[in-house]
């Protein structure tokens, strides 16, 4: 399993930025993703997921009404979508594999696979 993130970078408040992750070594379209992230200091948060069709998708409150989370099984890719960025949103967003076909969870002991991330930093 390979999950190569790419996307993130620096905004201003109210920017926006949109996260990519390559996925490959697994039958893509059989598992659930999730994006992931850490804040300096603090510990992992799970922030969006998306089930393995992509047609049911969840989001931490934080985030909803700013953040889309897609992907493309055709081209196994997953996508976030940040509008409205706040500084708080401010973290190393992560992309993970959920561990059993099919089986969406907020819950980060049920992801398995995890890439490097990429840096998303919100600051004027």
């Amino acid at each position: 399993v390979q999950l190569v993130e790419s996307g993130g970078g620096l905004a201003q408040p109210g920017g926006s930025l949109r996260l990519s992750c390559a996925a490959s070594g697994f039958s893509f379209s059989d598992y659930a993703m999730s994006w992931v992230r850490q804040a300096p200091g603090k510990g992992l948060e799970w922030v969006s997921g998306i089930y393995s069709d992509g047609d049911d998708t969840i989001y931490i409150d934080s985030v909803k009404g700013r953040f889309t989370i897609s992907r493309d099984n055709a081209e196994n890719m997953l996508y976030l979508q940040m509008n409205n960025l706040k500084p708080e949103d401010t973290a190393l967003y992560t992309c993970a594999k959920v561990q059993h076909r099919h089986f969406l969870s907020r819950t980060i002991a049920e992801y398995d696979s995890w890439g490097q991330g990429t840096q998303v930093t919100v600051s004027s």
